[in-house]
C-alpha cells in the first residue's frame, strides 16, 4: 500500500481508539472510557491491525500486552491527539463556557482533603461541558512520561527539590506538624527529639521501590531515621488509625486540621525542625502555551488560594 493510500485510511477517531486501547490494554476498558460499545472498539482495532500489519495487542496469560510496534505508537498517537485538541480551540480562543475538553490532573490524597473537591467544583462551574479526571500519582513514579504523552495535564504534589525539567508554579506552603490521639502521652508530657524518633510512626506506602517522602528525605539529610511501624496507601484513612492508637502522623497542618475537629486527635509541633512543605503544580513544555492548559492552571492556583480562607 502506498504511503498516501495508507494515510487516507487513517482518521482521528482511529488514532483515539489506538491510544486508548494501548494505554488501557483492554478493549472493554477502552470502550468504557470512550463511551462506545465494545464491538465498535473491536472493529476499529481490527482496522488498526490491518493498517499496521501488526497485532498491536497480544494475550499474555489473562492480560493483554502491547507489541513492540504498539509501544512505539503510544507517544506519537498522544501527540497527535493533543495537537488536534488544541488546533482549533486555541485558534478561535479558548472559551471555558463551551469547551468539551477533558482536563486530567494527577495528585495524591496527602493534599488538603478540601482542595481537589473545590477544584472540580470550580472547573465544572465555569466549564459545565468539560470533563475533569483526577488521577492518582503513577505507582512507578514516571509522571514525566505521562505528562509528555498527554495522558495527564498537570501533576500536583510536594517536593524538597521539584524536578528541573518541567515547568512549575508554587501553589502554597504548609507547616509540618504531628497528628496524635488526644490520649497520646506526648500530649501531656511533651517529647524530645529522641522520644519522637522512637515513637511509632505511620507513613504512606512508598509509590515505588526506594521512594521516600519529604519527611524522611529531610531526616535522612540530618542523619536520622524515625521508627515507622505502620504504612498505608490511603492517606485519608490514616487519621482514623492514629485516633485509635499510639501512632504518630507527620504531615502538613492543613491536612491535620481538617480531621482534628472530627476525631479525637491533637496536633503537636515536632521536636525536630522541618522546612515548610511546598506544594507545586508541574506541567510539560508540550502544554505550556495552550490556552486551555493555562486556564486549568489558573483554576488550580485559585483553588489553592482558597485553602487558607
Amino acid at each position: 500500500m502506498r504511503d498516501q493510500d495508507l494515510f487516507d485510511k487513517i482518521d482521528l477517531h482511529l488514532i483515539r481508539v489506538l491510544h486508548t486501547v494501548l494505554t488501557e490494554r483492554s478493549v472493554s476498558r477502552a470502550a468504557l472510557r470512550m463511551g462506545m460499545h465494545q464491538p465498535q472498539v473491536s472493529a476499529s482495532l481490527r482496522r488498526l491491525r490491518e493498517l499496521a500489519g501488526d497485532p498491536l495487542l497480544v494475550r499474555s496469560g489473562s492480560a493483554m500486552v502491547p507489541t513492540d510496534a504498539a509501544l512505539r505508537m503510544v507517544e506519537p498517537s498522544a501527540r497527535i491527539l493533543r495537537a488536534a485538541e488544541s488546533l482549533f480551540s486555541d485558534a478561535r480562543g479558548f472559551d471555558p463556557a463551551t469547551t468539551g475538553q477533558t482536563f486530567r490532573v494527577a495528585a495524591s490524597d496527602y493534599l488538603d482533603p478540601q482542595f481537589l473537591p473545590a477544584l472540580v467544583a470550580d472547573v465544572k462551574g465555569q466549564a459545565p461541558q468539560a470533563g475533569i479526571e483526577i488521577h492518582p500519582l503513577s505507582p512507578d513514579g514516571y509522571y514525566h512520561e505521562r505528562l509528555a504523552q498527554g495522558e495527564i495535564d498537570v501533576v500536583i504534589g510536594n517536593w524538597l527539590q521539584p524536578p528541573g525539567d518541567l515547568h512549575r508554579a508554587e501553589l502554597f506552603t504548609d507547616e509540618v506538624v504531628c497528628l496524635v490521639a488526644r490520649e497520646h502521652p506526648a500530649v501531656r508530657r511533651g517529647w524530645s527529639a529522641d522520644d519522637w524518633l522512637a515513637a511509632e510512626h505511620v507513613a504512606p506506602t512508598p509509590m515505588h521501590p526506594g521512594a521516600r517522602g519529604v519527611i524522611d528525605e529531610h531526616l535522612e539529610g540530618l542523619g536520622l531515621a524515625r521508627n515507622i511501624t505502620a504504612r498505608c496507601a490511603h492517606f485519608g484513612l490514616i487519621p482514623a488509625m492514629v485516633a485509635a492508637s499510639l501512632l504518630v502522623m507527620t504531615t502538613g497542618r492543613l491536612f491535620c486540621e481538617r480531621y482534628a475537629g472530627r476525631l479525637p486527635l491533637a496536633i503537636l509541633a515536632p521536636p525536630i525542625d522541618f522546612p515548610p512543605l511546598t506544594y507545586y503544580q508541574l506541567w510539560h513544555e508540550r502544554s505550556h502555551a495552550s490556552a486551555a492548559a493555562r486556564w486549568l492552571r489558573g483554576r488550580i492556583k485559585a483553588a489553592a488560594g482558597q485553602l487558607r480562607k
